[in-house]
Protein backbone atom coordinates (compact mmCIF):
# COMPACT_ATOMS: atom_id res chain seq x y z
CA UNK A 1 0.00 0.00 0.00
CA UNK A 2 1.47 3.30 -1.08
CA UNK A 3 1.01 6.15 1.38
CA UNK A 4 1.16 9.70 0.06
CA UNK A 5 0.30 11.66 3.20
CA UNK A 6 0.92 9.51 6.26
CA UNK A 7 4.44 8.78 7.47
CA UNK A 8 4.54 6.57 10.54
CA UNK A 9 6.90 6.88 13.47
CA UNK A 10 7.28 3.66 15.43
CA UNK A 11 8.15 2.92 19.01
CA UNK A 12 8.18 -0.32 20.94
CA UNK A 13 7.87 -1.15 24.61
CA UNK A 14 10.69 -3.73 24.58
CA UNK A 15 8.18 -6.51 25.28
CA UNK A 16 6.82 -7.10 21.81
CA UNK A 17 4.24 -4.31 21.62
CA UNK A 18 4.49 -1.32 19.34
CA UNK A 19 2.90 2.02 18.65
CA UNK A 20 2.83 3.61 15.20
CA UNK A 21 1.70 7.20 14.84
CA UNK A 22 1.31 9.32 11.74
CA UNK A 23 0.10 12.87 11.34
CA UNK A 24 -0.56 14.87 8.22
CA UNK A 25 -1.33 18.58 8.29
CA UNK A 26 -2.87 19.64 5.00
CA UNK A 27 -5.05 22.38 3.53
CA UNK A 28 -8.69 21.62 4.30
CA UNK A 29 -9.33 20.83 0.64
CA UNK A 30 -7.09 17.75 0.96
CA UNK A 31 -8.79 16.43 4.10
CA UNK A 32 -10.86 13.83 2.26
CA UNK A 33 -7.78 12.35 0.57
CA UNK A 34 -5.89 12.06 3.86
CA UNK A 35 -8.84 10.53 5.69
CA UNK A 36 -9.33 8.06 2.81
CA UNK A 37 -5.67 7.05 3.09
CA UNK A 38 -6.04 6.56 6.85
CA UNK A 39 -9.17 4.46 6.25
CA UNK A 40 -7.23 2.25 3.81
CA UNK A 41 -4.62 1.64 6.52
CA UNK A 42 -7.38 0.83 9.03
CA UNK A 43 -9.05 -1.56 6.59
CA UNK A 44 -5.74 -3.37 6.04
CA UNK A 45 -5.23 -3.53 9.81
CA UNK A 46 -8.69 -5.08 10.20
CA UNK A 47 -8.01 -7.65 7.46
CA UNK A 48 -4.68 -8.64 9.02
CA UNK A 49 -5.80 -8.27 12.64
CA UNK A 50 -3.75 -10.36 15.07
CA UNK A 51 -6.78 -10.70 17.37
CA UNK A 52 -9.62 -8.65 18.77
CA UNK A 53 -9.50 -4.87 18.50
CA UNK A 54 -9.69 -2.81 21.65
CA UNK A 55 -7.70 -1.61 24.63
CA UNK A 56 -5.26 -4.22 25.95
CA UNK A 57 -6.73 -3.96 29.45
CA UNK A 58 -10.10 -4.99 27.98
CA UNK A 59 -8.71 -8.00 26.10
CA UNK A 60 -7.81 -6.26 22.86
CA UNK A 61 -4.72 -7.32 20.94
CA UNK A 62 -4.52 -4.23 18.77
CA UNK A 63 -6.22 -0.86 18.58
CA UNK A 64 -6.38 2.28 16.46
CA UNK A 65 -7.43 5.87 16.82
CA UNK A 66 -8.15 8.33 14.02
CA UNK A 67 -8.45 12.03 14.83
CA UNK A 68 -9.34 14.88 12.49
CA UNK A 69 -8.72 18.36 13.89
CA UNK A 70 -9.59 21.43 11.80
CA UNK A 71 -7.47 24.53 12.37
CA UNK A 72 -8.63 27.37 10.16
CA UNK A 73 -7.77 26.64 6.55
CA UNK A 74 -5.75 23.57 7.58
CA UNK A 75 -6.63 20.22 9.08
CA UNK A 76 -4.50 17.77 11.05
CA UNK A 77 -5.21 14.08 10.61
CA UNK A 78 -3.61 11.73 13.12
CA UNK A 79 -3.69 7.92 12.99
CA UNK A 80 -2.32 5.85 15.85
CA UNK A 81 -2.04 2.06 15.79
CA UNK A 82 -0.98 -0.14 18.71
CA UNK A 83 -0.40 -3.87 18.76
CA UNK A 84 2.16 -6.63 18.42
CA UNK A 85 5.42 -5.31 16.99
CA UNK A 86 5.75 -7.89 14.19
CA UNK A 87 2.17 -7.29 13.05
CA UNK A 88 2.54 -3.52 12.85
CA UNK A 89 5.88 -3.66 11.09
CA UNK A 90 4.53 -6.11 8.51
CA UNK A 91 1.36 -4.04 8.02
CA UNK A 92 3.14 -0.74 7.48
CA UNK A 93 6.10 -2.23 5.64
CA UNK A 94 3.86 -3.13 2.68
Amino acid sequence: MELLYLIFDASDDGQGLGCWEAMASVPSGEQDAVVAEACRVLAAAERQAPGPRGPQEEGGVWDAELQVQPDGAWVAVTLTLTGPWDWGEALLGR
